[in-house]
């Protein structure tokens, strides 16, 4: 699955190579747009993708797609299954099998107001990763290490992000 010496590393060389030419080409933009579906829905899009985001009827949604909490738990696997991908062929690791699964646990009185000493969002996430290949149990730690380091998702959740709302009304 994933060897040595491969495009992600050329994709490392030449972006320190833009870098250190052009230090604000460092900085990349991403955006999203998204409108209403159904009862409490949405349908997202980011570059030229859509994809939709529902909630269980239980929360007054249509269950016609993921919740945004499962987009989220999605988005931190997927990114940690990029970034072992690409710390591994930067550290030379060999890695046979790699799966990710996340849990979170969500306290709904936080969403609904019910009380206001419980945060909206997850109380507690647990993230497991199985890794196999040739390497040793203390080079699949420091694979992990650099992941933990590394992961953009991850340090979404673990750091502060300043998020700031403009509300504009009609």
């Amino acid at each position: 699955m994933t060897t040595g010496t491969t495009a992600l590393n050329d994709i490392t060389e030449a972006t320190a190579k833009s870098v250190r030419d052009n230090p604000a080409a460092a900085t990349a933009v991403f955006r999203a747009t998204g409108s209403p579906r159904g009862a409490v829905g949405s349908t997202i899009t980011a570059r030229t993708h859509h994809f939709a985001v529902d909630e269980p009827p239980a929360l007054g949604g249509d269950d016609t797609a993921a919740n945004p909490v499962e987009v989220y738990l999605g988005a931190l696997i997927s990114c940690h299954i990029v970034t072992y991908r690409f710390w591994a062929q930067r550290l030379g690791l060999v890695v046979d099998d790699l799966s990710v699964e996340a849990e979170g646990d969500l306290d709904v009185r936080g969403f609904f107001g019910l009380d206001d000493r419980v945060r909206a969002g997850f109380q507690a996430v647990r993230v497991r990763v199985r890794i196999s290949g040739p390497e040793t149990a203390e080079r699949y730690a420091e694979l992990q290490a650099a992941v933990e380091a590394h992961c953009p998702v991850l340090d979404l959740t673990t750091g502060v992000t300043p998020v700031h709302t403009t509300l504009e009304t009609a």
